[in-house]
């Protein structure tokens, strides 16, 4: 295996696949950069480590936490790595002074097919869109501009109706380190590698770029104006994490407040309800009226419990509606 020297940089668990797949393939990881670590917990009395973190000590391998990624004596022991490829997976922005640093260059894994879904959520923005593919790109960082580099590579799969953020994220997670590997290959194949600029990439039917900005609570509440397709694809799209959640009006008139991590179509039987109003047997089935239609709600949570299906919420809430 060549001893190309290389860096790695990432966070979360979608990162550690990549990781994982370079170091059982034999590549020389001479440093692994990763957030600082956290104090959580109800006191805020643990110490958690990133996952990347956790991973890269269990291979032994040698951990830089910067807190801040200009900071000079971080800047002065990563040039002292030597790297001559830096790859970031699921990381910060980067600045010129470390993406320029290593002489084959940093290249980055992201979790769209670009041009689309550039930002911090693609995975989450696809599935709301309703879109029924997505991927994995990487590309070269050559610029402070997020998620705009040549792409080196793509590999796309089918978004099932039944997915969701969850699985999805978990089927690019391990794509993408097969890609990161097909990447790294390229770039060492010794011939000349072919790039795709993304301002050379049409989109038909005049399509316009589609974003995927960060997403905040406000981001994550149910609009019922939305139709049934829309409300369901919404909630998928973020389930488990961060969660849809909702404001809905009560038989009593009342108002509630429930955490949706499932939904289904169902079949409305009055049209002259309300948007957002509740119809519900009290033993099985929640269904809310949406703008063209009524949905189903499968798995709910509400504040202060557990996550469960409606069924069992039922049991013990139904006084609450």
């Amino acid at each position: 295996m060549s001893k190309i020297r290389i860096v790695f940089m990432g966070t979360p668990d979608f990162a550690v696949a990549s990781l994982n797949i370079l170091v059982n393939n034999g590549y020389n990881i001479v440093g692994v950069v990763t957030a600082a670590d956290k104090f959580v917990g109800r006191h805020r009395s643990v110490l958690q480590y990133s996952p990347i973190k956790r991973y890269a000590l269990s291979r032994g391998l040698s951990v830089y936490q910067p807190e801040r990624l200009e900071d000079p004596i971080f800047l002065k022991n990563l040039k002292m790595l030597a790297a001559d490829l830096q790859i970031v997976v699921a990381f910060r922005i980067l600045p010129k002074s470390i993406w320029n640093m290593p002489r084959l260059g940093t290249f980055n894994l992201h979790a769209s097919l670009l041009p689309n879904y550039r930002g911090a959520a693609p995975i989450n923005w696809a599935i709301i869109n309703g879109e029924i593919e997505t991927g994995v790109t990487t590309f070269f960082i050559t610029c402070s501009d997020v998620d705009t580099g040549k792409i080196i590579a793509q590999k796309s799969i089918f978004i099932e109706r039944t997915d969701n953020a969850g699985t999805v994220h978990d089927k690019l997670m391990f794509l993408g380190a097969e890609l990161v590997i097909e990447t790294v290959k390229k770039i060492l194949n010794g011939g000349t590698l072919i790039t795709i600029s993304q301002n050379e990439i049409n989109f038909p039917n005049g399509q316009k770029l589609k974003l995927a900005p960060k997403i905040f609570r406000k981001t994550c509440q149910v609009n019922w104006n939305k139709t049934t397709e829309e409300i369901y694809n919404f909630v998928r799209g973020l389930s488990p994490l961060p969660g849809a959640w909702a404001k809905l009006t009560s038989t009593k008139g009342t108002s509630i407040y429930l955490k949706i991590f499932e939904t289904e179509k169902a079949v409305c039987y009055d049209y002259s309800l309300p948007v957002g109003c509740i119809v519900s047997d009290m033993k099985n089935y929640i269904n809310v009226r949406t703008k063209d239609s009524v949905i189903g709600l499968k798995n709910v949570q509400l504040a202060g419990k557990k996550p469960m299906l409606v069924s069992i919420f039922l049991k013990g809430n139904s006084h609450i509606l």
